[in-house]
């Protein structure tokens, strides 16, 4: 039986027999700096760095490495399985391909390179509403690939449904409608440069491939990309979003709904009522809320309190293998990826992403190997130790 970790031995033969040495480290800690070496100032400014002072991306970070695995010895893993179902769909392993946005920032191919990396894989792919590639292209570079579609509900109801009968009609099976960016966060790096690339009509595709929006435009799009960037600014905003509205979203989709960016324990229990089916534990990656509570901190709570009742997804931090290990132990059914594999996209396109999602698979394997288990779903909260803050 194949496993994930059997890519570790791969690159060993690689090195030692044929001379060969991967082109991109598999140290997965250290992409940001490496793809800091490729990426343009404005990319760069947009791609790494978090809301205000950073913060909440350090408590991310600081919380993973409050929890320490504690390995079990002598216990049977020479046959291992990553594999799980979550909300019905089949994936190899516990991780998704989270909904990053323009993604051609990275590398020319975008979301295209990401979709198609993901299905190689087996893993799911989370479209974003703020691509560079409308959701039909990336259904059709994800070809037979799970996908599921991020929603940033606009606060033009017409062009929400259009969002929405677009998605279903290209094969995107789940929506992620993501409740913590009505607004966008303060971020000093992208205000210093006064860079914002939507106002561009970068990263808009979802909208200027859409019927309804370019209604609404006196010109196409590439004849006035300004204007285009400036009615996208009109209906992105949409702080009046509420609970209230949810039911509006069931009569429109006929999947399941999945609500990220749950932080504390009454918004996962305010979702179970709304009969949402899932949910994901997110700070957005420290983009929006500078100061806020790291995810890892909340997933525990949140996942006593509702967990037996609605797929608990995560994110927000996930950097290596570990960090996978502990979020499943912690509570969650599966694990979303979001700069990691945007690093990969701006070192070597596809590739690039392949060789990170290989790698942290692998890492994962070796890791779930190296504590004593043989499937994911044996992970428990007492695998692991929690040092004091």
């Amino acid at each position: 039986m194949a496993h994930f970790g059997d890519h570790q031995s791969a690159i060993y033969a690689a090195g030692m027999f044929l001379g060969q040495t991967p082109e991109i480290t598999t140290d997965l800690t250290q992409l940001e700096h490496r793809a800091a070496e490729v990426l343009a100032p404005e990319a760069l400014g947009y791609i790494v760095p978090s809301a205000g002072g950073g913060a909440t991306a350090r408590a991310n970070v600081a919380a993973f490495d409050r929890w320490r695995i504690v390995p079990r010895m002598l216990r049977d893993h020479a046959q291992r399985d990553l594999s799980v179902e979550v909300l019905g769909t089949p994936m190899a392993a516990p991780v998704l391909l989270g909904p990053v946005g323009v993604q051609k920032l990275a590398h020319p191919e975008g979301e295209l390179a990401s979709a198609r990396a993901a299905a190689a894989l087996g893993l799911t792919f989370v479209q974003s509403t703020q691509a560079s590639h409308s959701i039909e292209e990336v259904a059709e570079a994800n070809g037979d690939g799970n996908r599921w579609y991020q929603l940033y509900w606009p606060n033009d109801p017409e062009l929400a449904e259009s969002f929405l009968d677009r998605a279903e009609q290209a094969g995107y099976s789940h929506l992620v409608l993501t409740l913590d960016t009505t607004l966008l966060g303060w971020r000093p790096r992208d205000l210093d440069r006064g860079y914002l690339p939507f106002l561009a009509a970068e990263g808009i595709a979802t909208y200027t491939s859409d019927p309804v929006f370019n209604a609404r435009l006196e010109k196409p799009a590439a004849d006035d990309p300004g204007a285009a960037g400036m009615n996208f600014a009109a209906v992105f905003p949409n702080p009046g979003l509420s609970w209230e509205q949810l039911p509006w979203l069931r009569e429109r989709w006929s999947g399941p709904i999945v609500l990220k960016g749950i932080q504390h324990v009454e918004d996962a229990r305010i979702a179970l009522d709304h009969g949402v089916e899932g949910i994901v534990v997110s700070n957005h990656g420290g983009r929006q809320v500078d100061g806020a509570v790291a995810s890892l901190d909340m997933l525990p709570r949140i996942a006593d309190a509702v967990g037996d009742r609605l797929c608990v997804l995560f994110d927000s931090g996930v950097r290596s293998g570990p960090d996978v290990v502990k979020a499943l132990a912690l509570g969650a059914e599966a694990v979303l990826l979001g700069r990691p594999y945007l690093y990969g996209l701006a070192l070597a396109g596809q590739a690039g992403v392949e060789h990170v999602l290989r790698c942290l698979l692998a890492e994962t394997d070796l890791t779930l190997a190296g504590a004593g288990f043989s499937r994911v779903a044996e992970l428990t909260r007492d695998l692991l130790e929690e040092r004091p803050a």
